[in-house]
């Protein structure tokens, strides 16, 4: 088989898990959408949580042209590879972190959190979904629940993070996240995770907006700074929907 060849193979791969995604979660997006919809019509927050390379997902929805403004991003410095990628690896297994990190970013009853984490096993997005619950928020998990099953839980409940969400949307990554296997090497390459959440989010992002609209509500949609008036326009945003300029990375 020719490069090329296993270059089309990945891109037929990522359709093949996006088709099955539409097939088997569109229900649970639209749930999904229809809790952030509820969120943004009480002027509460939507937050997204991730660890270590899987914070790639809340980067691309959090203070972005084309996403809500109402999107908070909890990007916790000691959870981001950005402060060294072998640490966070570390640091996702303490017990009892979650709860620091819910306290610094000062989660409210009545907001919603996304927990993305694609083996769903590890402590601090497990802990983190029940601190959420434990303070009032609405909780939605994006993982791979067969990745999940397939390994025990390092949280010292034995739940996994599919089992304590309010919604799960499970996103058919296959274990282990890379899935190009070439003849005389291992282990396999080309993970898939984070194009296939970015996607969910931005597919949870569009149907709000298509529910918003019906209720008469203007979705508060950032525009980027990069082009004529998108500076001016998302001041305009902030001033409109102020109760979302208080995010600790705006």
């Amino acid at each position: 088989m020719s490069d090329m060849d296993y270059i089309v193979e990945y891109l037929e791969r990522i359709k093949s898990i996006l088709d099955t995604v539409v097939r088997e979660e569109k229900r649970n997006i639209e749930r999904a959408a229809e809790v952030f919809a509820d969120t943004i019509e009480r002027r509460k927050a939507i937050h997204f949580f991730a660890t270590g390379h899987t914070q790639v997902t809340v980067i691309d929805v959090f203070n972005r042209g084309g996403e809500l403004y109402a999107y908070n991003g909890i990007l916790d410095p000691a959870l981001s590879v950005v402060n060294g990628a072998l640490r966070t690896t570390f640091v996702e297994r303490l017990h009892g972190y979650a709860e620091t990190v819910a306290k610094y970013y000062d989660l409210k009853e009545g907001e919603t959190i996304v927990i993305i984490s694609n083996s769903g096993i590890n402590a601090v997005p497990i802990e983190m979904a029940m601190e959420a619950k434990k303070r009032g928020l609405t909780t939605i998990g994006v993982t791979s629940v067969s990745w999940s099953k397939s390994m025990p839980s390092r949280h010292s409940s034995g739940k996994k993070l599919y089992e304590l969400v309010d919604i799960v949307i499970d996103n058919h990554i296959p274990i282990g996240d890379a899935i190009i296997e070439i003849p005389g090497m291992y282990p396999k390459v080309a993970p898939v995770s984070n194009i296939i959440n970015c996607t969910i989010l931005h597919m949870i992002s569009i149907k709000t907006c298509e529910i918003l609209l019906k209720r008469g509500i203007e979705p508060p949609v950032r525009i980027i700074h990069n082009v004529k008036g998108g500076f001016e326009y998302n001041l305009k945003l902030a001033e409109k929907w102020p109760e979302y300029k208080h995010f600790k990375h705006r």
